[in-house]
Protein backbone atom coordinates (compact mmCIF):
# COMPACT_ATOMS: atom_id res chain seq x y z
CA UNK A 1 0.00 0.00 0.00
CA UNK A 2 2.86 2.47 0.95
CA UNK A 3 4.65 1.85 -2.00
CA UNK A 4 1.28 2.49 -4.29
CA UNK A 5 1.32 5.38 -2.72
CA UNK A 6 5.25 6.57 -3.10
CA UNK A 7 4.65 5.58 -7.24
CA UNK A 8 1.52 7.84 -7.29
CA UNK A 9 3.28 10.68 -5.61
CA UNK A 10 6.00 10.34 -7.92
CA UNK A 11 3.87 10.46 -10.95
CA UNK A 12 2.52 13.79 -9.88
CA UNK A 13 5.89 14.85 -9.53
CA UNK A 14 6.97 13.66 -13.21
CA UNK A 15 3.99 15.37 -14.23
CA UNK A 16 4.94 18.44 -13.01
CA UNK A 17 7.98 18.82 -14.47
CA UNK A 18 7.08 18.08 -17.48
CA UNK A 19 4.49 20.78 -17.61
CA UNK A 20 7.10 23.26 -16.88
CA UNK A 21 9.50 22.11 -19.22
CA UNK A 22 6.90 22.26 -21.98
CA UNK A 23 6.20 25.99 -20.80
CA UNK A 24 9.76 26.82 -20.63
CA UNK A 25 9.82 26.35 -24.51
CA UNK A 26 7.14 28.72 -25.21
CA UNK A 27 7.36 32.60 -24.57
CA UNK A 28 6.16 34.53 -21.95
CA UNK A 29 3.12 36.01 -22.32
CA UNK A 30 2.58 39.22 -23.21
CA UNK A 31 1.85 41.64 -20.52
CA UNK A 32 -0.99 43.87 -20.53
CA UNK A 33 0.38 47.55 -20.15
CA UNK A 34 -3.51 49.18 -19.50
CA UNK A 35 -4.26 46.52 -16.78
CA UNK A 36 -0.58 47.22 -15.10
CA UNK A 37 -1.52 51.24 -15.05
CA UNK A 38 -4.94 50.22 -13.52
CA UNK A 39 -3.28 48.56 -10.82
CA UNK A 40 -0.97 51.64 -10.03
CA UNK A 41 -4.16 53.76 -10.70
CA UNK A 42 -6.11 52.12 -7.98
CA UNK A 43 -3.62 52.06 -5.82
CA UNK A 44 -2.79 55.58 -5.64
CA UNK A 45 -6.85 56.68 -5.45
CA UNK A 46 -7.19 54.13 -2.50
CA UNK A 47 -4.48 55.73 -0.76
CA UNK A 48 -6.00 58.92 -1.51
CA UNK A 49 -9.43 58.01 -0.07
CA UNK A 50 -7.78 56.40 2.70
CA UNK A 51 -6.16 59.56 4.25
CA UNK A 52 -9.53 61.64 3.25
CA UNK A 53 -11.15 59.11 5.60
CA UNK A 54 -8.99 59.37 8.15
CA UNK A 55 -8.69 62.84 8.26
CA UNK A 56 -12.80 62.95 8.13
CA UNK A 57 -12.26 60.66 11.34
CA UNK A 58 -9.46 62.75 13.23
CA UNK A 59 -12.12 66.10 12.62
CA UNK A 60 -14.83 64.65 14.34
CA UNK A 61 -13.22 62.66 16.85
CA UNK A 62 -11.67 66.44 18.04
CA UNK A 63 -14.53 67.95 17.67
CA UNK A 64 -16.47 65.31 19.57
CA UNK A 65 -13.49 65.89 22.33
CA UNK A 66 -14.39 69.53 22.90
CA UNK A 67 -18.09 68.72 24.00
CA UNK A 68 -17.01 68.40 27.44
CA UNK A 69 -15.07 71.82 27.54
CA UNK A 70 -18.39 73.63 26.26
CA UNK A 71 -16.10 76.17 24.89
CA UNK A 72 -18.88 77.64 22.46
CA UNK A 73 -15.43 79.58 20.29
CA UNK A 74 -14.12 76.43 20.08
CA UNK A 75 -16.56 74.08 19.43
CA UNK A 76 -17.87 76.44 16.30
CA UNK A 77 -14.04 76.60 14.95
CA UNK A 78 -14.08 72.89 14.92
CA UNK A 79 -17.39 72.16 13.69
CA UNK A 80 -16.74 74.57 10.59
CA UNK A 81 -13.34 72.77 10.04
CA UNK A 82 -14.76 69.38 10.03
CA UNK A 83 -18.08 70.25 8.18
CA UNK A 84 -15.30 71.72 5.36
CA UNK A 85 -13.01 68.50 5.64
CA UNK A 86 -16.47 66.22 4.94
CA UNK A 87 -18.45 68.74 1.93
CA UNK A 88 -14.44 68.71 0.09
CA UNK A 89 -14.51 64.52 0.79
CA UNK A 90 -18.08 64.46 -0.75
CA UNK A 91 -17.08 66.63 -3.56
CA UNK A 92 -14.39 64.68 -5.06
CA UNK A 93 -16.41 61.28 -4.59
CA UNK A 94 -14.60 59.56 -2.07
CA UNK A 95 -17.90 59.90 0.28
CA UNK A 96 -21.26 60.01 -0.80
CA UNK A 97 -23.24 63.45 -0.69
CA UNK A 98 -26.02 61.42 1.07
CA UNK A 99 -23.17 60.11 3.82
CA UNK A 100 -21.78 63.50 3.79
CA UNK A 101 -25.04 65.52 4.62
CA UNK A 102 -25.84 62.71 7.50
CA UNK A 103 -22.71 63.40 9.24
CA UNK A 104 -23.04 66.86 8.80
CA UNK A 105 -26.10 67.16 10.40
CA UNK A 106 -24.93 64.69 13.29
CA UNK A 107 -22.00 66.56 14.49
CA UNK A 108 -24.40 69.50 13.88
CA UNK A 109 -27.14 68.56 16.30
CA UNK A 110 -24.42 67.36 19.09
CA UNK A 111 -22.70 70.32 19.06
CA UNK A 112 -25.49 72.47 19.23
CA UNK A 113 -26.95 70.35 22.64
CA UNK A 114 -23.50 70.35 23.80
CA UNK A 115 -23.31 74.22 23.52
CA UNK A 116 -27.45 74.65 25.02
CA UNK A 117 -26.44 72.35 27.63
Amino acid sequence: MLFLLAVSLQAAVLKAILRRIQLAGKAAPKKNLSTIKRVRQAEKLSLRNQSMQTRIKTYITKLEAAFPEKNKENIDKLLKAAVKVISSAASKGIIHKNTASRKISRITKKANTAIAS
